[in-house]
């Protein structure tokens, strides 16, 4: 019996024994084809990676290189008339600079009669193709939409080089075009892009779209999109013979290739009457690139011809274009006053305090497109016209401005718009004792690399008849606050 059983432990310790050497076994080589794997994967994630490193370098260095867009870079397309050529020809030479190799097409509806000079002054005119093969049924409009669409894809076929943007304007355009580059620089021109802005008139963006771009006020469209729009655009026309203009068809042809509108709010259409001081004075706080509609609107400056007063507008624009328009608010707290600076435009002192909220709406000096003062007919938000006598604001237009060596600053003059005052009862400082306001302000050509936000103004002295006032960056913590 002893035998037995020690016979039948050694036999069970023995089992025992191999079985636990042989799964230890097992483990040290699945750890060791872990450890070869991972070892293999390394290498190969090396090698991988050794391999890919110079491409994303080079991609790097060709997104670097790449220059940023430039005039030389966009191409324009203006629509023009024979019948009012000799007329709007003259807003087009306040913005063309044929000295920065500007490139761009005037395309009308006939030949006309040249001046001396106009070929060193304008772009190049070119007679629009035929389009009396499409059909146009709207009662309303012109048939001249239907040529005046085709622009965009006639200046393509054209076959400039080194193009990212065409850019769509009409004949009574003017284009500031330093920040219309600014503009473009913050897209990808590689992709497809139709940017510009909707009409200032509620009832005319129902009628039309809020996602059309307005071609009076400007519309920028990329230049691979301009391609895939130039295939297809004289079938798309044709599916839509019964849309009123030029600017709605464009639209209806970006909806079938499924581009959507991009905004930018320093496109005006000035789809208005009457008085554009309100809404000049209150811009957007968006860099100024177009104004239109300058036939229909009264001088931007008072006493003045149109083209005499966009001229002056030219002064500033040339020393901070960045600038131009551009709203800032401050307070003087000696005699009680509300300052609201319009750069480069003019300078409006109230008496008393208003809240900024209420400064930066455009008051309502001008008539909605159907030559009614009806405030529900705009697309943003604006301020009646003030009634009280004692809020009536005193004006002050850019007589000049210049730039100062010596400090670096743009020194702007603005003189008072003498115009009859009704009688205040308010005892507060009267402001008709002020003829001018100077405004000192450094020139900022990279305001809008910045997140948007207004310039802050301080009124340095207002002592007898002149008032002097800085313009420029918000200090740290600095507000518009009495």
């Amino acid at each position: 019996m002893v035998w037995l059983f020690l016979f039948a432990s050694t036999t069970y310790m023995v089992y025992t024994l191999k079985l636990v050497s042989y799964k230890s076994c097992n483990n040290n080589d699945v750890f060791s084809r872990n450890s070869l794997f991972i070892h293999s994967s390394e290498i190969n994630s090396s090698k991988s990676s050794k391999s890919i490193r110079p491409v994303i370098v080079k991609e790097e260095t060709e997104e670097k290189l790449e220059e940023k867009t430039g005039l030389e870079h966009i191409v324009f397309g203006i629509a023009a008339s024979a019948k009012l050529w000799d007329k709007r020809k003259e807003y087009i030479k306040l913005w063309w600079k044929p000295e920065e190799e500007m490139r761009g097409i005037v395309w009308l509806d006939k030949p006309v009669k040249t001046s001396k000079g106009d070929g060193e002054s304008l772009p190049e005119l070119r007679i629009s193709g035929d389009t009396s093969r499409f059909a146009y049924r709207n009662r309303q409009g012109h048939r001249s939409a239907i040529r005046i669409s085709r622009i965009v894809s006639e200046t393509l076929r054209l076959g400039r080089e080194n193009v990212r943007w065409f850019v769509m304007g009409d004949d009574d355009t003017v284009f500031v075009t330093d920040n219309l580059v600014r503009i473009l620089n913050k897209y990808d021109h590689n992709q497809y892009y139709y940017i510009g802005s909707s009409s200032e008139s509620h009832l005319q963006n129902i009628y039309f779209s809020y996602s059309m771009a307005y071609g009076g006020g400007g519309f920028a469209i990329s230049y691979p999109l301009a391609k895939a729009l130039e295939k297809m655009q004289d079938k798309c026309i044709q599916r839509y013979p019964g849309l009123y203009g030029s600017d709605d068809r464009m639209q209806a042809c970006m909806a079938e290739l499924g581009v959507p509108l991009t905004k930018e709010l320093g496109f005006h259409q000035y789809d208005v009457y009457g008085n554009l001081f309100g809404l000049l004075a209150s811009h957007p706080i968006a860099p100024l690139v177009t104004l239109h509609h300058l036939d229909v609107v009264e001088p931007i400056f008072p006493n003045v011809t149109r083209v005499q007063a966009l001229r002056r507008l030219t002064v500033p624009m040339k020393l901070d274009s960045a600038g131009l328009m551009q709203q800032s608010i401050c307070y003087d707290k000696a005699n009680g006053w509300t300052i609201s600076v319009s750069w480069g435009f003019a300078v409006q002192i109230f008496r008393g305090v208003l809240s900024p909220r209420e400064i930066e709406m455009p008051s309502r000096t001008f008539l909605n497109w159907y030559k009614r003062a009806d405030y529900t007919a705009y697309a943003f938000n604006t301020r009646p016209v003030a009634r009280n006598p004692c809020q009536k604001p005193f004006v002050f237009y850019l007589s000049s401005a210049k730039m100062d060596p010596s400090s670096n600053q743009t020194v702007s003059q603005y003189t008072r718009h003498r115009v009859p005052h009704p009688a205040c009862k308010w005892k507060t400082t009267d402001p008709a004792d002020v003829d001018r306001v100077q405004v000192y302000k450094k020139s900022d050509p990279h305001l809008w690399d910045r997140s948007p936000r207004r310039n802050c103004c301080r009124v340095l002295s207002s002592k007898g008849k002149s008032m002097v006032v800085d313009v420029g960056v918000c200090k740290e913590g600095e507000l518009s606050e009495v």
